[in-house]
């Protein structure tokens, strides 16, 4: 898992996927979020405006990323 270190005390989850390098851009976030490929602390996300803190594991085909405060 990486470590992803966001400014502030939260992040939306698209942009986190854009800037963990997960993702190339919001539209792809976007659509990736929108069909269920993705998945916070182990449950599929739907909700791209869907808030995260540190600690919370962001996971899109197979890879991982933690929001690092």
């Amino acid at each position: 898992i990486d470590e992803v270190p966001i400014d502030g005390e939260s992040i939306r989850l698209g942009q986190f996927l854009k800037f963990a390098g997960l993702l190339d851009s919001g539209g792809d976030a976007k659509e990736a979020i929108i069909d269920g490929f993705v998945s916070v602390n182990g449950e599929e996300e739907r909700r791209r405006g869907r808030q995260l803190v540190a600690g919370d594991v962001v996971t899109f085909e197979g890879r991982s990323a933690r929001v690092a405060g």
